[in-house]
């Protein structure tokens, strides 16, 4: 029978590399263990208790003529509802009326100049792509009391 001995040799690397190894398991065990600790709110004692409060619905108010503007370069407020209008990349419910095309037609404001303008500032035929999606700035009005106290006041 041939005797044979197998000596262990650790190299620097793979001592290191075990030695991580280890630790990484050994935190990683120390962790699951813990006991579950409660979550603490950022809002201290201002944390809500309860179940949120439905927000009621409230009616669009509409606006012969539109709203008048609170500070210079404000987007137009829209005023008339919106909830049908669909906007999707093939699509622009709000250019039904308010094109370059329509708007003498509809009676309605023509889309600013400035939407027609491409990022480089070359002028388009079609809304810019930036300017396309028209209730990222312009938001319809509902009547409802403020959620917080407003003391703004125009300065022009």
């Amino acid at each position: 029978m041939l005797n044979t001995k197998k000596t262990m040799t650790f190299t620097h690397k793979s001592l290191t590399r075990k030695v991580i190894s280890l630790t990484l398991l050994a935190l990683t065990a120390v962790m699951f263990s813990l006991p579950a600790m409660s979550v603490e709110s950022l809002r201290g004692d201002d944390a809500p208790n309860g179940p949120s409060v439905k927000v009621g619905k409230y009616r669009v108010k509409s606006e012969e003529g539109g709203y008048e503007r609170n500070f210079k370069k404000q987007p137009p407020l829209i005023p008339h509802k919106v909830d049908k209008y669909r906007i999707t990349l093939k699509n622009n419910g709000c250019l039904k009326c308010h094109s370059e095309k329509a708007y003498k037609k509809e009676d309605a404001p023509k889309v600013g100049d400035s939407h027609y303008i491409a990022r480089d500032g070359k002028k388009l035929e079609h809304v810019s792509r930036r300017r396309y999606f028209c209730v990222q700035c312009h938001i319809p009005q509902v009547d409802s009391d403020p959620l917080v106290e407003n003391t703004y006041e125009n300065e022009e």
